[in-house]
């Protein structure tokens, strides 16, 4: 019995411990040279591990059973790799080479981003061909996906702060880049904002929620030899999600201080097993109130892509982005007299309950790129933008004024509009790009053709009810106190004022009611964003860059042809055309094989709006001509997963316009002799060891204006630019634990920085306050994950600094948040 139970037992406890034993699965990547990849990230399909090489290219999967496993391995610039491993009885060591996958470099981004850190390596925009940014030589920065959702930064004036030389301006989707403010808003016929590299334009007066970007990108100066009319400072291009041609998904909720709830779902992968199809699927939904009166924003976001590759000689792609919204318009905050910002809480808003505001907005994107030869390829995108708005609102203009005319400083006169306003826009980009060589010299060629419209059809308008009310029943636009008899009187704390039109706020009170506006007595107000308009934009251009041996020439020249449509729909059209040439020359010399030098001169042009060349506005005036002078240094380190650029430039524009404020003609514009800006940029990004991702800037911008009077009493010249700090930068880093009993832990932290500025202008007294005061923000955040699920913590503002991002008057101020917090949880699968 004992010779039978023995050979038993021993069975038995070898199955138990083959059944429980764990191995590990080790391995080394490197490229066809044999030198190691760092930050690939390689994949256990189907059992939620993910792990990334280090500096060395290694890489450990650990306590894994026997059996079969599908490991998948892909970093940028390489062909994905999939390999079977058996384990049965003992450690896995791989060896794992990547070849180089020309789909990653393709000529126009079609197919997604597989990098997943901080670091971005390839721009298409900058060049509109595939470069690497460290050899295009004009400064590119950029914020990518990871780097957005690290800190929970959801709309744009989130993600700009992480880059040199940026700073918000205002609530709405408004920045300054370099000291120049690039709005391009509704209205504008010349936007200053692109979607994957198409001239679009953006409702401005609140800012969309953007959980469909791969990533955002500034190209620092004026870029008009590839773009045409752009702002003088940069040009903000958005880069949507593309979909991969492997699985992934995930579903994100965030919830966080002030009723904030949010929703996001990230769907991609191949649609067929050729993987010839391609589909990605971006939703978002927020619900969320705000630290400011009265205000909230409710977000639909819908952003289906799709890529076809029949073949690699032909991809077509389409995008797609639809955004609802409805929210109120906040025109910010209202103080005392006009320099006291702490007279009245940053929270405080003179809108009223019944306000409201609600946008849609949609992109619709189709590319193709076709490759007829090794050394000739055809790229094509079309992008048509279409935006609709409704709005009523309550806003402050000035302040209220007793029976002698005198401002009564706690009692802010309103103003009350409706507008509907509908505008579309449609871009259009053609080019051929052959890869050449002359002897020793490599070129790549660029000729294309851009077409690009602006309309604001028949049927929008805008009706205000403003001003003082008469006794014969109509409305004065403003009190004049000798003629006191003609107006209608009430009682405000015991005296007799003027009655407005729109119920004045009291802003000592700050009190709210829902306001009976059957009353008010409107009249038609012709601004810019209801008046029926349309421009277009005409343009031929010719590049070459060329390459021998460590140095790097880009050679362009664009010929615009602008055409404004002034008076519209109506028999009194007139088009107003102007045309300009834009040279650009480049240099980029390898100084070491990670240092590059580089330097730059571009010029910039911008058509005045035709409807500003009108008498009444003090027109015709000349056209906004800028150029940009830059050099600079682009270094790559730790194995190229860290970027550091820093770069001097020195911009000046002619011709900018400015309200002269003039009480008698408000409509009346000075045209400023320069507009000069002049700084230094750093910017550090990248991933510098395993789990720890660091971003650093920091400018200095002198940025001020020079060569024109406005007003009797107000001058221009030598005053710093409005809104735009001469120092500022930003800190953060996020480490996450590799190994041990917290591997999946992390935290994050930064600092931001924004130092003094002008609110306004300083020679404007006892109108606007003169000086915006800096500030120091600080951040926190902390992660865990496990296994197919990340928890999140973030913490924005921690010491709960009052400050202002920005102001135009003492009835715009606009106060940033106070602490915030946001706790997300993500689930991949």
């Amino acid at each position: 019995m004992k010779n039978i139970l023995l050979p038993i037992c021993l069975f038995f406890t070898i199955g138990v411990q083959a059944t429980f034993a764990q191995y590990h699965i080790r391995g080394k990547v490197t490229d066809s040279q044999s030198t190691a990849i760092q930050a690939a990230t390689i994949k256990l399909i189907g059992q939620h591990k993910t792990a990334q090489s280090d500096q060395n290219g290694f890489f450990t999967f650990t306590d894994l059973k026997p059996g079969k496993y599908q490991l998948e391995l892909a970093y940028l610039g390489y062909q994905p790799h999939r390999k079977e491993i058996q384990i049965k009885d003992a450690d896995v060591q791989l060896s794992l080479q990547l070849e180089p996958d020309s789909r990653e470099l393709q000529t126009v981004e079609i197919m997604g981003r597989t990098e997943k850190s901080y670091k971005n390596s390839v721009s298409y925009a900058g060049t509109k061909v595939a470069a690497e940014i460290k050899d295009v030589p004009q400064s590119i920065q950029y914020v990518t996906k990871e780097l957005m959702a690290d800190q929970g930064a959801v709309r744009m004036t989130d993600i700009v702060k992480n880059v040199s030389g940026v700073n918000q301006y205002t609530f709405y989707d408004d920045v300054s880049i370099r000291g120049f403010r690039n709005q391009g808003g509704v209205g504008s016929n010349s936007s200053n904002q692109l979607f994957n590299g198409l001239r679009t334009f953006n409702g401005f007066w609140r800012q969309n929620l953007l959980n469909y970007l791969e990533r955002v990108e500034i190209i620092k100066g004026p870029a008009a030899a590839l773009f045409g009319n752009v702002n003088p400072g940069g040009t903000i291009n958005k880069v949507t999600k593309k979909p991969l041609d492997t699985a992934r998904r995930s579903i994100n909720l965030q919830m966080g201080n002030y009723n904030t709830l949010r929703t996001n779902l990230d769907f991609t992968g191949p649609a067929n097993s050729s993987k010839t199809v391609l589909y990605r699927l971006n939703l978002g939904y927020e619900n969320a109130n705000s630290f400011r009166d009265l205000m909230f924003d409710k977000n639909i976001v819908i952003a289906p892509s799709l890529s076809y590759v029949p073949s690699s000689n032909t991809r077509i792609n389409f995008d797609a982005v639809y955004n609802k919204s409805n929210s109120r318009l906040d025109r910010g905050q209202s103080i005392f007299g006009s320099n006291d910002l702490h007279s009245t809480p940053i929270s405080l808003n003179v809108a009223d309950i019944n306000d409201f505001l609600n946008e849609e907005t949609y992109l619709i994107t189709t590319s193709l790129t076709h490759r007829f030869s090794d050394k000739l390829t055809l790229n094509a995108s079309y992008l048509r933008t279409g935006y609709r708005q409704d709005l009523f609102e309550h806003r402050s203009t000035s302040f209220a004024v007793d029976k002698q005319g005198k401002n009564i400083e706690n009692l802010a006169l309103r103003r009350a509009s409706q507008r509907h306003n509908e505008q579309f826009s449609d871009s259009f980009t053609a080019y051929l790009s052959s890869n050449l060589h002359t002897g020793k010299v490599e070129h790549r060629l660029v000729l294309g053709y851009d077409y690009n419209a602006s309309t604001i059809p028949v049927g929008s308008s805008q009706m205000d009810a403003a001003g003082y009310r008469l006794k014969d029943g109509t409305i004065a636009s403003k009190y004049v106190a000798k003629d006191s008899a003609k107006y209608v009187f009430y009682n405000y704390k015991g005296k007799m004022i003027p009655m407005p039109n729109v119920p004045s706020f009291d802003l000592s009170k700050n009190e709210h009611s829902l306001l009976s506006v059957d009353g008010y007595v409107y009249a038609a107000n012709n601004t810019d964003v209801v008046v029926p308009f349309r421009s277009e934009q005409h343009s031929v251009y010719v590049q070459d860059y060329l390459s021998y041996k460590r140095l790097k020439l880009l050679l362009g020249l664009r010929w615009d042809s602008y055409i404004s449509h002034l008076n519209y729909s109506t028999p009194q059209l007139e088009k107003v055309r102007q045309h300009a040439f834009q040279p650009r020359i480049g240099a980029t010399y390898a100084i070491l094989d990670n240092i590059n030098a580089y330097a730059t001169y571009t010029t910039g042009y911008n058509p005045q709006d035709a409807r500003s060349q009108n008498p009444n506005a003090g027109g015709p005036f000349d056209p906004m001509t800028s150029y940009l002078l830059e050099a600079g240094l682009k270094t790559e380190w730790f194995g190229r997963r860290l970027s550091a650029t820093v770069s001097v430039y020195d911009i000046q524009q002619r011709n900018v316009l400015y309200n002269a404020l003039d009480p008698d003609n408000p409509d009346l514009l000075v045209q400023i002799g320069k507009d000069k800006s002049r700084g230094i940029e750093l910017d550090v990004v990248g991933y510098i060891a395993p789990g720890l991702n660091v971003l650093a800037t920091y400018a200095y911008n002198h940025a001020r204006l020079d060569g024109a009077n406005a007003g009797a009493d107000t001058t221009y010249n030598n005053q710093q630019k409005p809104n735009a700090p001469k120092n500022q930068g930003s800190v953060w880093a996020k480490y996450v634990v590799q190994q041990g009993a917290l591997k999946g832990f992390g935290i994050g932290s930064g600092v931001h920085v924004v130092g003094n500025r002008t609110f306004g202008f300083q020679g404007q007294k006892n109108i606007v306050p003169s000086h915006g005061p800096g500030y120091t923000l600080v951040s926190a955040a902390a992660y865990y994950t496990i296994n197919a699920i990340q928890l999140q913590f973030n913490v924005n503002n921690l010491t709960n600094r009052t400050h202002w991002v920005g102001g135009y008057d003492s009835s715009r101020l606009y106060p940033g948040s106070p602490r915030t917090w946001l706790f997300s949880t993500t689930y991949t699968f």
